[in-house]
This record gives C-alpha cells, sequence and structure tokens, in this order.
C-alpha cells in the first residue's frame, strides 16, 4: 500500500459494503419461491464483527433483498443495514450525517456501475479483483481477493493496519466472548 492510500485508509470511520458480487461471489441461486440462497465467508464475518468493536462504522447496502441476507446481517449483528435500496448514495449520504461524518472518512467497496456514484462521492473506493472492468479502472484501490473470498477481512486488515488498531482488533477477536450474540437493526 504506498503513502497515500494509507492516509485515506488512515481517515475512515465507515466503511460500507455492497453485497452481491462483493460479500458474495455474486452468483444468485433460483429455487421456486424466488431467491433462496446466498453464500458467505466467514472471514467476512470476523471482519463485520471487528471493525465496531474498535470504533469504525459498518454498513451493508444492497439493492437486493432475501430471507439469507437478513439472517446473516442479523447474525453478524450489523447495526446499518440497508437492504432493498435503490439508492445507496442518498442512503450513505445520509447515514455519514447522522454519524457526523464527511465524505473523506467514508470507504465504499462495490464491484458494479451501479455503484460508481458511491465510490466516487465517499474518501476511499475499493473493488474486488473481480469487479466489472470501468470498476476496477475508477476504485481508488483494487483488493487482491475476488467477491466472495473474504472481501470484507481483506478490507478490515487495510484500515486496521493503516489505523494502526489490527493487533488490538485480532486480539478482541481471539477473545471467547468475541462471539457473543450481537443486536442487528436490519433496516
Amino acid at each position: 500500500m504506498n503513502e497515500e492510500q494509507s492516509s485515506s485508509l488512515s481517515d475512515i470511520r465507515l466503511v460500507a459494503f455492497d453485497v452481491d458480487g462483493v460479500l458474495t461471489d455474486g452468483r444468485l441461486y433460483y429455487g421456486p419461491e424466488g431467491e433462496s440462497l446466498k453464500v458467505f465467508h466467514v472471514r467476512d464475518g470476523v471482519a463485520l464483527k471487528v471493525l465496531p468493536d474498535v470504533g469504525i462504522e459498518v454498513a451493508v447496502v444492497s439493492a437486493k433483498d432475501s430471507p439469507a441476507l437478513r439472517a446473516r446481517l442479523s447474525d453478524l449483528g450489523v447495526q446499518h443495514a440497508f437492504v432493498g435500496c435503490h439508492d445507496k448514495l442518498h442512503r450513505l449520504q445520509a447515514l455519514s450525517d447522522e454519524l457526523g461524518l464527511a465524505p473523506h472518512q467514508v470507504a465504499f467497496v462495490g464491484d458494479d456501475l451501479v455503484d460508481l456514484k458511491v465510490m466516487d462521492w465517499c474518501g476511499c473506493g475499493l473493488a474486488p479483483a473481480d469487479a466489472y472492468s470501468l470498476v476496477l479502472e475508477r476504485a481508488d484501490r483494487v483488493l487482491t481477493v475476488s467477491g466472495g473470498q473474504g472481501v470484507a477481512r481483506c478490507v478490515a486488515d487495510l484500515i486496521l493496519n493503516a489505523q494502526g488498531l489490527y493487533d488490538q482488533a485480532y486480539s478482541l477477536a481471539a477473545d471467547a466472548h468475541f462471539e457473543r450474540k450481537r443486536d442487528s437493526a436490519a433496516q
């Protein structure tokens, strides 16, 4: 990571994630009742829990809504979960205002064209390695992992290292109480 990327990550107080193609591999599984399954990476769960434990807010913003997604976000206790959200930029701007954050304090991880407005607005736009080509070109940082392969953990490690919180965060994650039930606010 170069010095400019490190300094932009050192200011981050909120990191927001798209779901399909970021927290999942982007494939949608449909059964007779509609979308029924999503596959999430277990390492992302640690990231989504440890960041708030060290004072970095986490948001998940998805245009899709499904019982599988709501269950995962509830299991992880994600406080800022916005599913069925068709204006990600407006939602994250409103959340930033609510939290008293400036755009340079927000990072967003997206993989497709609909995510570009948010990536351009925030302080740091990140993309999985297999994101759509125009997103890769415009991202401030392209990750070393593809969607669904631990993207949130990769982002958490980058931010935690840039802020000197890596050791503190993962000592919390190693504690037996880390897996406690967390309350979520899935919306």
